[in-house]
């Protein structure tokens, strides 16, 4: 079944800017793609525990639609695609910085576990 595009209306621009990062993985690929520069797809899913590759695959096909993604694909064999963020995936990700310092204090408020994998997320 094909997803209806997310193009609207909106109410404001909190809903357009939540429609283009909705589902919980979309956040977690700007902020490791950003953390890293260029990652493989397998990169990816590892930096990402828990995360399907159907689900990956998806986001990643959603954010390249949406301009945050970019996909280069290498003509070799086996394959090789890697995946960077765009300028406008940047800036998404700077704009998102205050809402991770805002839950990194509530972390810190609550006494929360944060997950112990990679780098800690910044914010």
């Amino acid at each position: 079944m094909a997803k209806a595009p997310r193009r609207g209306p909106y109410i404001c621009g909190i809903d357009a800017a939540l429609d283009v990062v909705s589902g919980k993985w979309k956040g977690l690929i700007l902020w490791e793609l950003d953390a890293h520069g260029l990652r493989r797809f397998a990169e990816l899913r590892r930096g990402l525990p828990g995360v399907s590759e159907k689900m990956l695959t998806q986001h990643l096909r959603e954010m390249e639609e949406d301009g945050l993604v970019h996909r280069k694909v290498y003509a070799e064999v086996p394959p090789r695609v890697e995946y960077s963020l765009t300028e406008h995936g940047h800036t998404l990700n700077q704009a998102l910085a205050p809402l991770g310092a805002w839950g990194a204090e509530r972390i810190r408020r609550e006494d929360s576990e944060v997950a112990g994998v990679g780098e800690a997320p910044r914010g």
